[in-house]
């Protein structure tokens, strides 16, 4: 019985998280769960280094 109970709320973490990406990316998020604010350059597209995925070396 305990085994289906802790089964339960895994199956409902991971569907809340999937939940919570699905919903944040069709509002158009860029980078789900990033500090920036939506500032970021990634988002912006503007050649700032901060916060760049792949940083100009």
């Amino acid at each position: 019985m305990v085994d289906v109970i802790v089964g339960l709320i895994v199956a409902a973490v991971i569907i809340l998280a999937v939940r919570y990406i699905v919903i944040s990316k069709k509002k158009g998020q860029a980078c789900i769960g990033c500090p920036s604010s939506g500032s970021c350059p990634y988002k912006n597209k503007s050649n700032s280094s901060c916060g760049d995925i792949n940083p100009k070396k």
